[in-house]
Order: structure tokens, then sequence, then C-alpha cells
């Protein structure tokens, strides 16, 4: 439960609870299950904050730093956190659904099984993340940096990750069926047993990647770069 002193200091304002968290570099906040739908926090400082459980739906986390902070099954449901800094944040099993998360940091963070059905992380950062059975299903992930990231077992069905950054990502059984991966980086990613039904790979650049055991039924990969595959052992032909 959160700390109710804790509670009452946000309560006055971004400005008084940033000043706080100045003069207190040594106190963890704990707003853990706090109730703060539709709150107003652009441009908190809210790095290392336990704000597990809590109820952040719709609120405005614009610019605000979450860095190493608590997430984990948090409700961020239609949550604004554009160019917030998470990095380093445990978001596993959060809820992100429709939530914006353009050009946030979220470098090493942890949004394992989290839900970002529609959520837009348009330019995002998510550079060694771990993204293992997150569902981001019709996601805009386009101009996004995924490199080296964990999508292992990730639902990415029919999202927007055209010209994103997956240099070395590892996406082994991910479903990728319908997606929109047209001038992508893929050299050197892990993507064996991935579902690339119908998938738009034109342009994408698949150099060095293991494709052992993909399932890519209905999809073009002669527009693709597939220089030094690691792999052309396709169940379905290509």
């Amino acid at each position: 439960m959160a700390n109710d002193e804790h509670i009452a200091m946000l309560g006055q304002g971004v400005d008084a609870w940033n000043a706080w968290r100045d003069e207190n570099p040594n106190i963890w906040p704990d707003l853990s299950e706090a109730k703060l739908r539709v709150a107003s926090l652009r441009g908190a400082n809210l790095s290392g904050t336990n704000l597990s459980e809590a109820d952040l739906s719709r609120a405005d986390l614009s610019g605000a730093n979450l860095s190493r902070t608590n997430l984990s099954r948090a409700n961020l449901t239609g949550a604004k956190l554009s160019g917030a800094d998470l990095s380093s944040a445990d978001l596993s099993g959060a809820e992100l659904v429709t939530a914006n998360l353009s050009r946030a940091i979220l470098t090493s963070g942890d949004l394992s099984g989290a839900s970002l059905q529609s959520a837009n992380l348009t330019r995002a950062v998510l550079r060694s993340a771990y993204l293992s059975g997150a569902n981001l299903w019709q996601a805009t992930i386009l101009w996004a940096d995924l490199s080296r990231a964990d999508l292992s077992d990730a639902n990415l069905r029919e999202a927007s990750l055209g010209q994103a950054n997956l240099r070395e990502a590892v996406l082994t059984r991910a479903s990728l069926s319908k997606a929109y991966l047209r001038s992508a980086d893929l050299s050197s990613a892990d993507l064996s047993s991935v579902d690339l039904t119908s998938a738009n790979l034109n342009s994408a650049n698949l150099s060095s990647a293991d494709l052992q055991g993909a399932t890519s039924v209905e999809t073009d990969l002669t527009l693709a770069d597939l220089t030094a595959v690691a792999s052309t052992a396709y169940p379905h032909g290509v």
C-alpha cells in the first residue's frame, strides 16, 4: 500500500514534489496501489518510486523521470508517456494498452508479459529491453530502436515496425504475422521459429539473421536483403 505522506506530497503538485525529491534524495517513495487516474504528472521525478499495481490510467506522465521505477502490474492504459525516461524500469505485467510511448527511453527495461496493444512506440528507445511474452498486437513501433531486445514469444501481429532497428534482437517463437517491417534492420537477429505469415519485409535487412524453422506463408522475401542468412530452412518454403 502507498505511504500516505508520499501521496499527500504528490498531491501538492509536480513542482513541490520535485523539490521534495531533490531535498530528500535518500527517500524512495512508495506509491504502490495508488489511485492516480488522469493525474497530471508531466515532468515529475518518479525515479526509483514504487508504483507497482498503481492505477495511472490516462495519466499524463510526458517527460517524467521514471528510471528504475517499479511499475509492475500497473495500469497505464491510455497514459501519456511521450519522452519519458523509463530506462531500467520494471513494467512487467503492466497494462499499457493504447498508451503513448513515442520517443520514450526504455533501455534495459523489463516489459515481460506487458500488454501494449495499439500502443504508440514511434521512435522509442528499447535497446536491450526485455519484452518476452509481451502483447504488441497492432502497436505502432516505427523507427524504434529495439537492438538486442528480447522479444521471444511476443505477439507482434499486425504491428507497424517500418524502419525499426531490430539488429541482434531475439524474436524466437514471436508472431509477426501481417506485421509491417518495410526497411527494418533485422540483421543478425534470432528469428528462429518466428511466424512471418503475410508479413511485409520489403527492403528489410535480414543479413546474417537466423531464420531456422520460420514460417513464411504468403511472405515475399525476394525483396529483402538475405545476404549471409544463417539458415534458410523454412518449413513452408520460400
